[in-house]
Formats: structure tokens, sequence, C-alpha cells
């Protein structure tokens, strides 16, 4: 993408981004499209969100795909890597070359080489004092990040952390948690009930999911709650005749 075009598509994902926080928004739904926006537009092979629970534990909101979820799973349990380190100090990390990470990084390491990353850079979610999660780009190439794509990435943190941290103010820690945790399940239901009944991967369901949201002007997680109570029923597109 050209630097005029990348601009542009920045500025428009700011757009959006700031259309989602508008009243009723989904804190799923603008998660989910702020780590498909570094997916799509800061040469990142995918992206993912750590967000803080209530008691401090931190816990996969987000993620561009399969792979990444798995990698951000096996840190959060081994408790070491890069997101985490961020989280604690509060400080952007970046790792060019997974392989030169510390000794404590290995079941991260591991995981992370396996699926075909090899760089990760780990911001800090977070506004003055209060530090709520990790925004992480995972690269499939070696080596630092444009600096440019940094400062984008921690814009579009900074957006997320204040659209979380309005809602918290708006309604007790708990409950959003809880809303959270309850949005999340359902969307697991969905891709599930979707991979089944249109024979493709849990991933590829996903994708389904959000373009048939998308494309409609729907809530994700609204689409995701008629899927799981059998209201709606999603299918792969089917192949134009050759």
């Amino acid at each position: 993408m050209t630097t005029p075009a990348k601009q542009v598509q920045l500025l428009k994902t700011f757009a959006t981004l700031a259309d989602t926080l508008v009243a009723d928004y989904d804190v799923v739904e603008l998660l989910q499209t702020l780590v498909d926006s570094c997916q799509e537009l800061l040469d990142a092979t995918d992206a993912g969100i750590l967000l803080a629970a209530p008691a401090g534990e931190l816990e996969l909101i987000a993620s561009t795909s399969e792979e990444a979820r798995l990698v951000e799973v096996i840190q959060i349990a081994a408790q070491a890597g890069p997101c985490i380190d961020c989280y604690r100090a509060s400080e952007r990390v970046s790792v060019p070359r997974l392989d030169e990470g510390p000794p404590e990084w290995a079941p991260f390491r591991e995981a992370a080489t396996q699926s075909g990353y090899a760089a990760i850079d780990a911001i800090p979610m977070r506004l003055r004092d209060a530090t709520i999660g990790t925004l992480n780009i995972l690269r499939a190439t070696p080596g630092p990040a444009d600096p440019a794509d940094l400062v984008a990435a921690q814009a579009f943190a900074d957006v997320a952390t204040i659209g979380i941290l309005h809602e918290r103010s708006m309604s007790d820690a708990r409950s959003l948690a809880h809303h959270l945790q309850t949005a999340l399940d359902t969307l697991e239901q969905a891709k599930g009930v979707v991979s089944f009944t249109a024979g493709v991967s849990v991933e590829a369901a996903f994708v389904l999911l959000r373009t048939y949201a998308r494309r409609r002007g729907l809530r994700l997680g609204d689409v995701a709650r008629r899927v799981v109570r059998r209201e709606l029923r999603i299918e792969p597109p089917t192949p134009e005749p050759g």
C-alpha cells in the first residue's frame, strides 16, 4: 500500500473507531475492529489484545487468527513473554527477533516460532497511571517495525483505552468484565455453530460472521447472538461459475 493510500486508510480507521465509541457500542466489537485494523494497515501478520480482569490477571479479548490466540494463551499461562512484560512495566516492548528473548520466554517463543512469527511489538493500553492491557503486533518477518506503524498502533491503543475506561466509568468494573466474558462466550459459540453448519474451519467461521455483520451494518455481538439462538444461518458465499 502506498504512503498516501495508507494515510487515507488510517484516517478512515480512526473515523471507524470513533463511530464505534458512539452510545451503545460493543466493547468486543471495538477491540476486534482494532486488531483487524492493525493487521490490515500496520504490516502485521496478526494482532491480539490482552485485557486485565478486575483481579488483575490478563485475558485474551480479541485476535486476528487462531494461531495468534494460541500464542497469547500460552504467554498468559506461563506468565512470561513480551506482552506480560509490557503490561507490568506499562512500556512498549519491541522484539525484532524472537530468538533473542530471555530464557523465561521459552514457552511463548516456541509457540510463536512454530506458528510462523519472528518478531513482536507489545503496546501498552494505558491512560495516565491506569494500564488496562496490551495491544500486540505479531510479524512473520524479523526486524524492527516501521516507527510510523508503532505511532499508529499506540494511537489505536489509546482510542480503545479511552473507550474501555469510559465504559467502566459508566458501570461497575465487575459488570463490564461479566459483559465482556458473556460476549466472548457467545462469539465462541457462534463460531462453532457456523463452523459446523457451513462446514468450514473455526477461523473461517469467524470471517463469515464478521463479514456478514459489516456488510449489513450490524454489531458483531448481535449477529453472534442470533446465530447461537438459531435465528440466523450463515453460509459461505456461493462460488461464481467458472
